[in-house]
């Protein structure tokens, strides 16, 4: 799994899982493969999901495809079984586990139901790789504390993810690749002329994105205010569809909670997201001796038919550089 930062904007309908990979030439390029009537809205949601306009049933005036058909085709690709040989998973057999002891079913809710399909979406559609590294934030964490006392009197209070977002909103400039966004054709990217960074939530309900926009453009101060109201939101249930939409990257933080590295999934139409552990004092070697450094884990997973090795180790070492000196972003 991917940690809290895994069910990208968790509102979105599941894309065309199940589609048959033998699709036409126009429907490849992102168009029907036979004249269909629809309007702008549903051929611009068939192109994002993947979805050939030929294949899908219409319910409307004058056969008009609507955005419920089109839904309403992605469902059932998604629940019919894979054709044999075609790619997809296969059946798995009904077990009764009763057979073996007691079992309570425990059914999922509408928000994990919906995070699952994105997941599965993402995780069979993306070729993943997850690059690993660390960034020496000894500085940064002891500037964080003495800021902090100097905020309370505003009510702001900078947390640990307020810089990771900021040094992300840089690094994201500097490698636009990162923040941009795949065609589903495979033909070209969108490359993206705004940073707008989700954000994990966990919440009792479970977990959600969302999306701090225009993240490049704003002070430390107002990232922290803007992230404590986005989970105040968050954790009420008050956050809406457009809350969650339109990032171009996510962060993932399993730092409060712990362990030391994981592999998070991409939250696609995105092509990169950044997973952080919990931080670690460690003996680092300075060229004398060895020095306590507290040292902060990063895994940042990535869509590989957009960033190749190279780059993905480039964007972690210069993100890793703004941490140990957030000084450099002024640069």
């Amino acid at each position: 799994g991917s940690g809290p930062a895994r069910e990208t904007s968790s509102t979105q309908d599941s894309g065309g899982i199940g589609e048959h990979p033998a699709k036409s030439g126009a429907a490849a390029a992102g168009r029907p493969s036979r004249n269909v009537h629809a309007g702008p809205a549903v051929r611009k949601l068939a192109r994002e999901t993947g979805v050939d306009l030929g294949a899908v049933p219409p319910s409307g005036p004058k056969d008009r495809i609507l955005k419920e058909d089109v839904h309403a085709h992605i469902k059932q690709r998604m629940e019919q079984p894979a054709a044999a040989g075609g790619g997809g998973a296969p059946d798995l057999p009904e077990i009764d586990f009763s057979e073996f002891g007691p079992v309570e079913r425990d059914e999922l809710n509408k928000l994990r139901k919906v995070a699952a399909r994105n997941l599965h979406r993402s995780w069979v559609t993306i070729p993943h790789v997850t690059q690993f590294d660390e960034a020496d934030i000894t500085e940064l964490e002891a500037f964080r504390k003495s800021q902090n006392k100097a905020l309370e009197k505003e009510g702001v209070k900078l947390t640990m993810l307020a810089f990771l977002v900021q040094a992300c909103a840089r690094a994201l400039r500097k490698f636009p690749r990162v923040n941009s966004s795949l065609e589903p054709s495979g033909e070209a990217l969108i490359l993206k002329d705004y940073v707008h960074i989700g954000i994990a939530v966990d919440t009792p309900n479970g977990l959600v994105v969302p999306v701090l926009r225009d993240a490049d453009k704003k002070g430390l101060s107002q990232i922290a205010t803007e992230i404590g109201e986005l989970a105040a939101k968050a954790r009420d249930r008050k956050l809406s569809p457009a809350d969650m939409k339109g990032a171009t990257f996510s962060i993932s933080s399993l730092g409060g909670i712990g362990g030391t590295a994981f592999t998070p999934i991409v939250n696609w139409p995105e092509v990169a997201i950044l997973g952080v552990s919990r931080s670690d004092t460690k003996p680092v070697w300075d060229g004398n001796a060895f020095q306590p450094r507290l040292m902060l884990p990063l895994s940042f997973s990535y869509d590989h038919r957009v960033i190749d090795g190279a780059d993905a180790a480039r964007f972690t070492t210069y993100l890793s550089g703004l941490l140990g000196d957030m000084r450099r972003a002024l640069l």
